[in-house]
This record gives C-alpha cells, structure tokens and sequence, in this order.
C-alpha cells in the first residue's frame, strides 16, 4: 500500500509529540505510515508557526463570474441536448473564453448532469388535444366504472437478449476476454409475441400469436373466444392496424361491447 500524503489534526499533534521526545523523522513516518518528507514539512512548520494545522489555501482562481455563471445555467436549461462546447461556444461568442470542462463543472455545481434522455413520441397539436378531451371525459370515473374496463394489449419478448443497451466492465486490453464478449445469434435470435387482458375481476387466458395478427384472426381467435366471454361493458385496445379493421368494427357493434376510444400516439395505461 503506498504512503499517505496527509495526516489528521490528531496524527499531526501526535507526530509533533515523538519528534520533541527525540524520535527521528522517518521513524515517525513509519509510525504514521506516510511519507518521511510529510514529517520533515510537519516539523519545518511547526518551528516556523507554532502550528500543525494547514495554511489556508486560496485554489485555483475562478474564471467566470456569477452572471456568467448564470448565462450558463440558462443555456442549458433553454437547450437541453446542448452540449458543453456549444454553451462553451455560445459564452465565448459574448464575454469570456473558457473550456468545456469549466462549463461541465459549472452545471454540475447547479445539480444538472448528462444524462441519457427519455424516448418519446413526437405530438402533434392534434395529438394532445385528444388526449386532454379523453382525460376530461374519464376524469371523475369511479371504481366502479374502471372495473367493467378490460385492459388488453400485445406484447412482443426477444428471446435472444435485452433490447436495452447492455455494458460491460473491464480493463485495458481485455475487449475479447472471457465474459466480457456479448454472445449473439448473426441473424437475430426471433421473438415471440403474446396477447392478453385484464380487469379488476379477471383475467384472460395468455394466447401466443404465432404468426402476424391480421383483422380477421384478431376477430376469430382473439375477440371471440376470450373477450366476448368476459362479459365487460368497456373494453380497451390499442390502434394497432388489426384492431382498427373494418371486419373488427363490424364484429364490436354486433356483439354490442364498447370499445374504449384510445387516443393515438398514447402511452399505454398501467392498470396498477
């Protein structure tokens, strides 16, 4: 283990102990486990102060001033995907010139850090003005109202690996090392893509879509066999193409089951 290169208030007082008594200086280090010439600058302060404590230091002077500390807080919270150059940049072109790194430690000391963002779908003004009608329209439902909703909705599960995007730790010049090579098939490793709903008084059967789900296999295999038998007033379904079939419709009036509007580019609901 190397040698420390600072000492504790209590460790400076005690150093300055053996020393008085006659103890040499790289015994005291030893003692300490520090470097000797940590006890000799102990020791040459002490004579010359009469103090263990260390002077206060003034660091490395600031290079920006609190405005433009502030221009750079704004940049960022203007700009989120700005980059530290670009504010570093943006901030030369009108007062100072710093480095990017100065512009990191600015915003990290106003608590912003880099972060990957959330994908999100893009929104029209259509978009959201669907979804503030539909939020206004369901806003006062009760309990009561939610439980004859069927929440359905496929799902698609890689068999291969996570989608996500997946790291691995490791040293200089083990990229190919056992364990830190990720395994996978050349040509996709396949999925398997799920159906299912469910309410606060049941829950359907788990069905396997085998092949691409088309409007009228949703009709017949889906909608028929497993949503009809619940016997829900609402149910509720994505926009996906299948759902939206004319075959589909057809079968929702006749089977008189209300179909819960979804607004597009919607999130799904967690019924949790």
């Amino acid at each position: 283990m190397p040698p420390r290169r600072k000492l504790s208030d209590l460790d400076r007082g005690r150093a300055i102990g053996w020393l008085q008594d006659g103890v040499a200086a790289r015994q005291v280090a030893q003692r300490l486990a520090v470097a000797p010439s940590v006890i000799i600058r102990l020791k040459q302060r002490f004579q010359a102060t009469g103090r263990v404590q260390e002077r206060q230091r003034s660091g490395r002077p600031r290079v920006t001033t609190q405005r433009e500390d502030r221009f750079i807080q704004r940049q960022a919270m203007q700009q989120r995907m700005a980059t530290a150059n670009d504010i570093r940049q943006r901030l030369q072109a009108t007062t100072n010139t710093v480095s990017g790194q100065t512009i990191r430690n600015r915003l990290h000391n106003f608590g912003l850090r880099a972060r990957r963002p959330v994908r999100g779908t893009t929104l029209t003004a259509n978009h959201r003005a669907a979804r503030r009608a539909w939020c206004t329209q369901h806003v006062r439902w009760q309990r009561q109202q939610w439980a004859q909703v069927l929440f359905t909705d496929e799902s698609r599960f890689s068999l291969e690996s996570a989608d996500g995007r997946i790291r691995v730790w490791r040293r200089r010049g083990e990229r190919f090392a056992e364990g830190a090579v990720l395994e996978r098939q050349r040509f996709c490793g396949g999925s398997v893509m799920v159906w299912e709903g469910i309410s606060t008084r049941l829950r359907t059967p788990l069905y396997h879509v085998v092949v691409n789900l088309t409007g009228v296999r949703y009709q017949n295999e889906i909608l028929q066999p497993l949503v009809v038998p619940a016997l829900v007033r609402f149910f509720r379904m994505t926009n996906a193409p299948p759902h939206r079939s004319a075959a589909v419709n057809t079968f929702i009036q006749q089977a008189r089951v209300n179909r819960m509007l979804w607004p597009a580019n919607s999130p799904d609901l967690n019924p949790i």
